[in-house]
């Protein structure tokens, strides 16, 4: 986004700002209600009015009121295969603590080794089910399944267990409080990469052939697939359609450049999210964290992805 859109969409939401918490009271939509417009430094709304969550927008204990009263069940999607079974305690333990706390989570940890997943008293209002998956030869097919598996399961089990659905990597760990300022009907997590690159530099699939391309000059924002979610239909019409890509690329020779993101990156784009977490959501340790990272809420574990993936 350029600095004249992000001036224009801050202006457009100062006009705005006597709203947020009087709707709030009222039981309105979180989507005013989330955002109390402290912070001058970043864009606080997507060019489609969408909110933009930061550290410094939102009142937790206003919307813990809120959405105590609906008593919704959240679920975690997450996937430990091969070497990736060593990330399930590191993951799980600080999910318990930071991840919705006091809300009802189902974590839905999918893996190759049941017998290596470790023993986590969890919070009483967390769950955990481990289910059985099978293995693939390579990484990239274990990533590229995972939308289709997550399909699957919406569609047989998880529309009956869970209001919200949101799919998480493994390999990461929480360092904040996540909590119900990421609760939409479809949430997407804007990549720390978007801040290192001008929008057309972002790694969108541009070869046209593939069913994720998006073409030059096009975009919004680039959005993390390592956390991205929202309502059971919602994530259901997400998954079903970006496996229909994944699959119809393969049947062309085709492997997008980032796999599964690149096929949510093309959906996202046509599909607007209803609220954006900020890179506070997902932070890439590759990087060195801007003064706008006030709080690092999530972050990738440092590895050798050479080790880990082969």
């Amino acid at each position: 986004t350029s600095a004249g859109h992000h001036q224009r969409c801050n202006s457009l939401f100062a006009a705005l700002a006597v709203l947020p918490f009087c709707l709030g009271c009222r039981g309105s939509s979180a989507v005013f209600s989330l955002i109390s417009c402290r912070r001058t430094d970043v864009l606080l709304v997507s060019p489609w009015l969408a909110p933009i969550v930061w550290e410094g927008t939102f009142n937790r204990d206003i919307l813990n009121a809120q959405y105590r009263q609906k008593n919704f069940v959240v679920g975690v999607a997450t996937f430990a295969v091969k070497k990736y079974v060593r990330f399930i305690e590191g993951f799980l333990g600080s999910a318990n603590k930071f991840f919705l706390s006091g809300h009802r989570v189902n974590f839905y940890l999918f893996t190759d080794h049941p017998e290596k997943v470790p023993s986590i008293n969890l919070a009483p209002e967390k769950r955990l089910f481990i289910i059985p998956v099978q293995n693939y030869s390579r990484w990239q097919d274990i990533s590229m399944n995972r939308m289709d598996i997550i399909s699957n399961h919406i569609h047989s089990h998880w529309r009956y267990e869970v209001d919200y659905l949101y799919s998480m990597d493994i390999d990461v760990q929480m360092f904040e409080h996540i909590g119900v300022e990421i609760i939409d009907t479809l949430v997407g997590t804007i990549s720390s990469w978007q801040y290192t690159k001008p929008r057309d530099s972002n790694s969108y699939e541009r070869h046209p052939e593939s069913r994720a391309a998006i073409p030059h000059g096009e975009g919004d924002f680039y959005y993390a697939a390592s956390f991205y979610g929202g309502s059971v239909s919602e994530v259901y019409k997400l998954t079903t359609a970006c496996f229909k890509g994944v699959t119809e690329d393969r049947a062309n020779g085709i492997e997008a450049k980032w796999h599964e993101e690149s096929h949510l990156n093309k959906y996202l784009l046509y599909h607007k999210p209803t609220r954006l977490l900020s890179p506070e959501y997902y932070w890439d340790e590759e990087l060195i964290r801007p003064r706008i990272i006030r709080v690092k809420r999530l972050s990738s574990v440092r590895k050798d992805l050479q080790e880990v993936r082969f």
